[in-house]
Order: structure tokens, then sequence, then C-alpha cells
């Protein structure tokens, strides 16, 4: 199959992601932090350099501030609900994802509130002036996506998180879609917190995630349990990165993420970002001469946006379209909402959805060209 589902997760995998997972599971097979023997110490030695190298992707100075957790989610979970009490407000982005919106939809309840900051991708003064204009006297949180997971547009996030800076509210990236493929550093930077998937542009296996903490103000945890350390005492250990990390780890999935991080900076998220920008331009060109196509954004370029293209057939369903792509031409795209519906909102496409196209550095020109051409026959194979 041709996989162009790369912002759901990415496939393939680096060989030696798949290597390091066959290897924890036949030749380690113990649990990291929990015992003294030898397969222990070198479960704890794969748990150790996945942290460090993704300390040093992001370029921040403790590694003990990068917290291993399921997903993304899980790490947007820990500082929306972590971070916000009741009376607090918290301010987001019109592009975020489900993953955020519904966290702050469940706080409702316990008596936090949040507003919607508008997104011009045209104008990025006039975002700037719309997260200014929610903020409140008791806010707190800003949770702004780095791009959105739909239409591949970037947020002007350093400039939103150093906004949030003067005015001593919290700030916390979603970067699903963007690490390991945009360079990011947390030095010197104003974002507080940095969540994102350890399956997409990191290439690790499904089940992994990264809450990198850059801020003295450390969220709760959502969970408690037993973390291997401080075992004498009731009461959840403070320590980093033991107060998120309860539980036994999924050292398959770390082992993994591991190799896929150390793969993105052998590379460097520059030149992958290169690449593949490319080939999403080539992809845009292509389906922008295919009669009936519709197109939500401006060509991609390397400035606003992130390898990821949605698009629709005049008078049919993104979900048809997705069909008759992988029955006929054996090409894997997703369509729909993509858990996004703010985003689909500010689009006019929250009835029909899109269908999403998203390169990966596995991706190829003959890969993009025949998805092009299979496009350009849906009419047909909708007639039979």
């Amino acid at each position: 199959m041709i996989y162009f589902d790369n912002g759901a997760t990415t496939f393939p995998k680096p060989k030696s992601v798949v290597n390091a997972v066959n290897y924890a599971i036949t030749k380690i097979g113990a649990n990291p932090g929990r015992g003294g023997h030898n397969m222990a110490i070198k479960a704890s030695d794969v748990l150790f350099e996945c942290r460090n190298n993704a300390a040093k992707l992001f370029d921040i100075e403790n590694p003990e501030n990068v917290i291993i957790t399921n997903n993304c989610t899980t790490a947007l979970n820990t500082v929306i609900k972590g971070i916000l009490k009741p009376g607090d407000h918290a301010v987001i982005s019109s592009y975020e994802h489900n993953a955020v919106v519904r966290p702050l939809e469940y706080l409702k309840s316990n008596g936090v509130e949040y507003s919607v900051a508008d997104v011009d991708y045209n104008d990025t003064e006039k975002t700037i002036g719309n997260f200014r204009k929610a903020f409140k006297e008791n806010t707190k949180l800003v949770v702004c996506t780095h791009a959105s997971n739909v239409f591949g547009i970037r947020l002007p996030i350093q400039r939103i998180a150093a906004l949030c800076k003067l005015n001593g509210i919290l700030f916390c990236t979603d970067a699903a879609q963007t690490a390991g493929i945009i360079p990011i550093s947390l030095k010197n930077s104003d974002i507080d917190y940095l969540c994102t998937a350890g399956h997409k542009g990191l290439y690790g296996p499904m089940g992994t995630g990264l809450l990198v903490i850059n801020s003295d103000t450390i969220p709760e945890s959502l969970i408690q349990g037993g973390t291997g350390s401080l075992s004498a005492q009731v009461n959840q250990p403070e320590i980093l990165p033991d107060k998120f990390e309860s539980g036994t780890h999924n050292l398959l999935g770390i082992a993994g993420l591991n190799e896929g991080i150390k793969y993105v900076m052998n590379k460097s998220p520059q030149k992958i970002f290169d690449y593949e920008i490319s080939l999403a331009k080539n992809l845009y060109d292509g389906l922008s001469k295919i009669k009936d196509i519709e197109l939500y954004t401006p060509k991609p370029d390397d400035e606003g946006f992130v390898p990821v293209v949605s698009f629709n057939i005049k008078n049919t369903d993104s979900e048809k379209t997705a069909q008759i792509l992988n029955d006929k031409f054996n090409i894997a795209v997703r369509a729909g909402l993509h858990c996004a519906p703010l985003a689909h909102k500010c689009f006019g496409t929250l009835e029909k959805g899109t269908v999403r196209a998203v390169i990966s550095s596995f991706s190829t020109r003959f890969e993009v060209n025949y998805l092009i051409k299979s496009v350009s026959q849906i009419n047909y194979y909708k007639r039979m």
C-alpha cells in the first residue's frame, strides 16, 4: 500500500526502530527501574538513553524534565488538568485538536472556563491580537497547536509564548505534527510545556509520547502509583520524571522511540522538512490542475506550513474519495474531521470533512505523482 496517512502515524518505520523493538522483547524484557539484575539494568539504560536523546533533540538542559507518556493526548491532559483549577481561565486557538478541546470541556464542570482565539493565517499580527484580546485577569494557561493537523498551517507559537510570558501566563504547545520535522529548541524559549506524539514525526511505535517541561511550575500528576523510587513513602514522589511515570514503562515502545529520535537527529529535522515540504508542494501543484478539485489553503511554503495537504473533489464526500483511493488504487489517506472540528469550522468543511495527505521522509516523488493521477480518476470511479 502507498501510505499518506502519516499525520495519524508514520509508516513505515526506520529499520533501526523495528530492530530495537525486537531486541527489547527478545533480549531485554525486564522492567526498567524495578530491579538490580542485568536485564533490569539494560532496560533502565534504554529508558535513560531515550530521555537523553529527547532532551538533546529539543535542546533542554535537564533530561529529567522529559516525561515519557503513552501519547500526545496523555501529555496534553497532564498539563491541562494538572495546571488548571476551579476559577481559572484558559485560551486555545481555533485550530485545536480534540485532545485539547475535550479536556477543557470536561473541566467546565469543575469551574474552569476557556476562550478560543481565532487564527488568521494571512495575518500574524491579527492572530497575536486575537490571543491578547482573549486574555482575562484569571487566564492561567494558553494551549496552542504548533501546526494544524488538518491544513498544515503553522502558528506563530514563539510570539504567542512571548506574549504569555509578558502577561504571566503559562504556555503549552501541541507539537504532534511538528516534532521531528520542524527544529524546536526550548533553550531560552518561552514555551513552558511541549507535548508531542512519539509515533509520528519521531518515528517511534504507537503508544509513545513525550511531555517536556520547561518551567518551574510543575503540573499535578494524573495518576499515582509505583515508580521504583522512594517506595517507603505513601505519597507520590515529587521528583521528575518519577512524578508522572507511575507503573510499568512501555519498554518496547521506548526502545523504538529512542531509535526513532536518533533517526531524526542523524538526518536533522531541517533536512527532513526540506524534503517533505518539496513533495507537499509537488502534490499541491498536481492536485490544483485537476478539474473539480477543492484546495483550502495557499500552496505550502517553507515558513508557514508543514507537509500536509487537505482537499476534496466537488460534490463528493471525503470518505467516498478516500474509499476509492483505498479500494481502486491501494492508497491510504485520511478522510473526515481528523478529530479537529474547530479547524474544519474555520474553513467551512465541518459538514463534509476533507481528504488529508501527509508526507513522511519515506514518501517518494513517484508516490506523490501516483496519488495525483489517482485523484484525477476519482470522478470516473464514482460513476461505476
